[in-house]
């Protein structure tokens, strides 16, 4: 079998249609609209044989700052190969791999939906780093929770369960005891307003951040706004002169998680360590505000992931994960030290 890597032209839509009818059951598509649907200056390479398309990835090359150092670095995404359905094209996922690394060296990789699948699999036999990004969540209307939440009511006798709990409201005094626990009594009322769009105040926010984590992706004006387009998806808090945080508050229907709950998501944020704290408190205040069932929000920085425990976020189990090349790994440090959350992949889209 010989394989081209070929950059998409409009001339290989067809055959990218096929692939992704053959994909279908497997839940993994490649965009078949990419100037619509890719972000900017993103590319997308197909696996070629012959006059058919057998694979292909999506590389987002970024700006990403490692102490304050600007380098470039890329996003691997969506790599789809259809080894995952046919065992003669197995090969193809390596084979767009390397196509990846001779064009970005710097590369990352995130979500993957659990280190058992095989994207986490193959990256970690190739010598990547992977690391799981927390997952945290506070529930705020527990008997709505109890009764519509998917993830955890997958038996019959769970459901039961959680039922009574919610009926009886003994669940929601376990909720209430569990998050108080960790909650931690700051006293701390930061103000914040909602913003339309990002000003040059996310500018000075992020030229005093930038330096403290040992790896961030640029959140300067130009790529907030590449990635947050001016539409009421997106909401946008500024909390005094300490940080951001991009935020969804998404009614959700028949999410195998979530079921029908409204949830609440810290999507993005940027603030000095020292002040994650008064960012995710003010995020806290305002989604609880809207009337979100719940919030959630992955975090990768201890600053961040403890700002959350003490506003009462629950820690809970994550497939969210963050894949790191070898040459990328040896620059970016320890998970703890790196800022990572949705807002660096695909992520918000599924939110």
């Amino acid at each position: 079998m010989a394989f081209d890597i070929r950059p998409f032209s409009p001339e290989w839509l067809p055959a990218l249609r096929d692939l992704n009818g053959r994909m279908q059951a497997t839940g993994m598509q490649l965009p078949d609209d990419p100037e619509q649907e890719l972000l900017p200056g993103s590319g997308m390479f197909l696996a070629v044989e012959n006059c058919h398309v057998r694979g292909g990835y999506i590389l987002r090359p970024q700006q990403f700052f490692f102490h304050g150092v600007p380098h470039r670095a890329a996003h691997y995404r969506l790599p789809i190969s259809e080894g995952l359905i046919n065992q003669r094209y197995v090969p193809v996922g390596a084979l767009l791999l390397r196509s990846a690394l001779r064009q970005e060296p710097h590369l990352y990789a995130l979500g993957m939906g659990g280190s058992g699948n095989p994207l986490p699999r193959m990256l970690q036999a190739a010598g990547w780093s992977i690391s799981s990004v927390p997952f945290y969540f506070r529930v705020v209307h527990s008997s709505r929770f109890l009764r519509k939440v998917r993830a955890i009511r997958n038996t019959r006798w769970r459901a039961a369960l959680l039922d009574f709990a919610a009926w009886t409201g003994l669940g929601s005094i376990a909720i209430r005891v569990c998050q108080s626990a960790v909650k931690k009594q700051t006293g701390v009322k930061p103000r914040f307003s909602e913003e339309d769009r990002f000003g040059d105040w996310a500018d000075t926010i992020w030229q005093s951040s930038r330096a403290e984590y040992a790896m961030v992706a640029a959140r300067d004006q130009p790529a907030l706004h590449a990635l947050y387009p001016g539409n009421k998806r997106f909401l946008r808090i500024r909390v005094d002169q300490a940080g951001w945080a991009v935020l969804l508050d998404t009614t959700m229907q028949g999410d195998r998680y979530f079921g029908d709950l409204r949830v609440g998501t810290i999507v993005d944020s940027m603030a000095r360590p020292e002040d994650a704290g008064q960012v995710v408190e003010a995020a806290r205040r305002f989604l609880e505000e809207r009337g979100v069932d719940l919030i959630i929000s992955n975090q990768s920085h201890a600053a961040w992931t403890t700002a959350l425990r003490d506003a009462g976020f629950l820690k809970g189990p994550s497939n969210f994960l963050f894949a790191a090349s070898r040459e990328l790994a040896a620059m970016g440090g320890a998970i703890t030290a790196v800022h990572i959350n949705r807002g660096d992949g695909d992520g918000p889209v599924h939110l």
